[in-house]
């Protein structure tokens, strides 16, 4: 059987202590999952059950640990975030997966940033219409290398620290997420079947803010190293 035109390649992320690969499928993100950074967009975190929405694979820049990539600034945006977030690798199927039995699925874990384009998506929340346009687009999910939780465990407290051009912007921990990896990948597996290949970003911190071509983005988090762009 031939194709029209030849598929995709495959996303691949460099996994930490190996020459293997970790293949893309999907990206699932949560949405304020931080007090704090809920507050600071104007929301009230203690009414909310966790929310999801998706960026396709192909919006993964994978970073080369050691390496500094760039990070083009997209169009139609003036208001350019960065939002450093723990990255879940998933490494096996399930669905409606209980809270006790979550870790199983968990292949590792990765160092990510959910870039947005918050004007847009500001725009798209006032009319009540989908994020994608300020969530989705190309280029908009950067993610360091996955390191194996057979490698590091399970993490469950860990700091993560954001800076742009030297000085930090956003620093947390963890352990302040809203809902937990475990609880995340519960309530995600009743809407969604996850699936190996799958990574889920859990949210970000207080501290977001908007960078400009030229500036230097390092995003790190404790046990995972961390990652270096340039925005272009």
């Amino acid at each position: 059987m031939s194709t029209v035109f030849p598929p995709e390649a495959p996303t691949l992320l460099p996994v930490h202590g190996s020459d293997d690969q970790f293949a893309v499928r999907r990206v699932y993100c949560v949405g304020r999952n931080y007090a704090a950074h809920a507050r600071e967009m104007g929301s009230d975190p203690s009414r909310e059950s966790p929310f999801f929405f998706c960026k396709p694979a192909d919006a993964v820049i994978p970073v080369l640990p050691g390496k500094v990539a760039d990070l083009p600034y997209p169009s139609l945006t003036s208001n350019y975030h960065h939002e450093i977030e723990l990255v879940v690798a998933i490494g096996k199927t399930g669905h409606q997966i209980s809270s006790e039995q979550a870790h199983e699925y968990v292949y590792g874990f990765a160092v990510g940033l959910d870039m947005t384009r918050r004007d847009l998506q500001g725009q798209m929340k006032d009319k009540g219409r989908p994020w994608e346009i300020g969530k989705a687009f190309d280029y908009s999910a950067p993610v360091g290398t996955v390191y194996p939780v057979s490698e590091i465990g399970l993490l469950t407290k860990a700091a993560l620290t954001l800076s742009v051009n030297g000085q930090q912007k956003q620093h947390s921990n963890i352990d302040q997420m809203t809902w937990s990896v475990n609880e995340i990948i519960c309530h995600l597996s009743t809407f969604f079947t996850l699936k190996p290949g799958d990574i889920i970003m859990t949210g970000t911190p207080e501290g977001v803010g908007a960078v400009v071509r030229g500036d230097m983005v390092v995003a790190g988090i404790e046990g995972l190293g961390k990652i270096e762009l340039k925005v272009i």
